[in-house]
């Protein structure tokens, strides 16, 4: 897939703020300070699409992008940020989670992991919800230019482990970095063919 055009659409903090479900749509989420805007300007190849900060939990509402008059791109809010009030936290918890059950246009949810990192809890929670939701999910390795080729495949293999503690089959994974570009072709190629799952309905 080329994406030709990427454009902002809109800003929401309830379900029905969020544009008409008659496109397929894909929600990026993470850690705070994961690399999630980074990693959308990279696909997209607009530097400047979803806004990069060095201050985590930049993000706070739904933001919706149309790309090539086709499909969704959303970014979602990171979990996992410490210095916003439990109240606030709670309030992107209940918005994030009625958005992505009560989203029927929404295709896959992509967690992005930092490959540097072990397993975190707040991560790995969130991906049993997801399953246990029957949310349709992939994880996205972000920052793979931060360590050694040699180390890319054994840090998601042990990723891998941890996770078949709980899941008899795994989700689809990915390894990006947005530096260099890795991964990118391989993340739209699986959104061209999830695409079809939308047309074909």
């Amino acid at each position: 897939m080329k994406i030709k055009y990427a454009n902002y659409v809109i800003s929401s903090v309830t379900l029905n703020q969020c544009p008409k479900p008659d496109m397929p749509e894909y929600a990026f989420i993470g850690r705070s300070n994961v690399g999630k805007s980074s990693l959308i300007n990279s696909l997209t190849g607009y530097k400047k699409l979803a806004k990069t900060s060095g201050s985590p939990g930049k993000t706070i509402t739904i933001n919706h992008f149309i790309i090539n008059n086709e499909w969704y791109l959303v970014d979602l809010p990171g979990y996992g940020y410490a210095k916003r009030s439990k109240t606030e936290r709670a309030k992107w918890n209940k918005m994030i989670k009625t958005y992505i059950l009560g989203r029927e246009s929404l295709l896959t949810v992509f967690i992005l992991i930092d490959i540097r990192h072990e397993p975190q809890k707040n991560d790995l929670e969130f991906i049993d919800w997801l399953g246990v939701s029957n949310v349709p999910l992939a994880i996205v390795f972000t920052k793979a230019d931060k360590v050694k080729p040699a180390q890319k495949g054994q840090l998601v293999d042990n990723y891998k482990k941890k996770l078949l503690e709980n899941w008899a089959q795994l989700p689809a994974m990915m390894v990006t970095s947005a530096s260099n570009h890795e991964g990118k072709e391989e993340l739209l190629d699986f959104i061209e063919n999830t695409n079809k799952v939308f047309e074909e309905r």
